[in-house]
């Protein structure tokens, strides 16, 4: 969600992690920020049009998982919920393709972009 990001560097109300291969490593970040929202957004794969976006519950996650995270995301979730007690929400963007380092198609970069922009408008106004 770099595109998000470059737009709310000064939000004081917003914590934005690029969580890569290893999101459980920002728990701490998380916890300390407390937030009443995580909102996790990825790659899955459901099977749908590259670049289609779904919102997901978490315990969906695990089913449309596309990525090579070294913990599954509905184990975050799980952790996180349970001890922060915030609410958990999944945005799902079909991926192009589940090969290794193969590049992210256009219609997967213009549903991060429009993903990115929708969020700016809904959390910054």
């Amino acid at each position: 969600m770099r595109a998000l990001q470059a737009r709310a560097i000064d939000s004081p109300h917003l914590l934005l992690l690029e969580g890569g291969l290893a999101p459980e490593n920002f728990t701490g970040k998380i916890r300390a920020f407390n937030p009443d929202l995580l909102l996790i957004c990825d790659a899955a794969d459901m099977g749908l049009e590259p670049g289609a976006v779904a919102w997901l519950s978490p315990s969906e996650m695990d089913g449309y998982s596309a990525s090579s995270h070294t913990l599954p995301l509905s184990v975050l979730a799980e952790f996180v919920k349970n001890d922060i007690g915030c609410e958990i929400g999944v945005v799902g963007i079909q991926v192009g393709g589940l090969e290794m380092y193969q590049p992210v198609s256009e219609a997967v970069k213009r549903a991060t972009e429009v993903v990115a922009q929708e969020l700016a408008e809904l959390f910054l106004g």
